[in-house]
């Protein structure tokens, strides 16, 4: 009798180590997995943002109206949570858009081992302030992600009209993101171009690009002072940019 419980024990005990480590392969393929699927992944959609010539004529091609529905506008008519809706093809990368964000603006970056969609630690040049701000999984941070034209802002111009899948899209879009500095993120809220511009100069530019190139992506209207502001702001960028 005691033998026959001691190999059953051993056999127990011999499926178990079987499948453990048959779950360590899977944990292990579904890691490789991931990580080839993130690595083929672009972060940036193709010819974003629009170089400076290339914004000045979409910008000359957007609506020009007064925003609506501004009264109407929740954060909640844009989806409630970071979600793994498009990369910038339109696909599906299994990481979060905030995750996706991280790794896209982040240097220094190091992912985690088990899922390599988490940002362990890395540094933001944040682009609005040129300051550098370190990030660390689980700890505080001066780093937010903004959407350059801001959901209040998409909603006055043209949003409030989309489908709820549309604007979870747009919320989620990377084109429409950027890593930023916490309390910039703040002053800036939902702010057009002609009430908030980067602090830094050098910046104005590519904002600029990178803002009329959104409105253009998604046929949002623009304000008679948004509109000039732009303008302005692509007057910065170096001849033959």
């Amino acid at each position: 009798m005691g033998q026959r419980c001691a190999g059953a024990v051993l056999a127990v005990v011999a499926a178990l180590l079987v499948g453990g480590c048959h779950h360590e392969q899977r944990e292990a393929a579904a890691r490789a997995s991931a990580a080839a699927l993130l690595a083929r992944a672009p972060l940036t959609g193709p010819g974003f943002p629009p170089a400076a010539a290339a914004a000045r004529s979409q910008l000359n091609g957007l609506t020009v109206e007064w925003g609506k529905n501004w009264q109407t506008y929740k954060r909640e008519n844009f989806g409630r949570y970071w979600s793994d809706e498009t990369d910038a093809v339109g696909g599906r990368n299994g990481c979060d858009t905030r995750d996706d964000v991280l790794r896209r603006d982040l240097s220094e970056l190091r992912e985690g081992d088990r899922n390599p969609c988490v940002v362990v630690s890395g540094v933001l040049h944040d682009p609005y302030t040129g300051k550098s701000l370190p990030y660390y999984y689980r700890r505080a941070s001066q780093i937010q992600t903004d959407h350059v034209v801001a959901l209040g802002a998409a909603w006055r111009a043209g949003a409030y009209a989309w489908t709820p899948q549309r604007r979870l899209e747009y919320a989620n879009d990377l084109d429409v993101l950027l890593a930023a500095d916490k309390q910039t993120n703040y002053d800036k809220s939902s702010k057009t171009a002609d009430k908030w511009r980067p602090p830094r100069r050098e910046y104005w530019c590519e904002y600029a690009r990178r803002y009329t190139g959104i409105k253009h992506k998604y046929r949002l209207s623009v304000t008679a002072p948004e509109k000039l502001a732009l303008q302005e702001l692509l007057a910065t960028c170096p001849a033959g940019q």
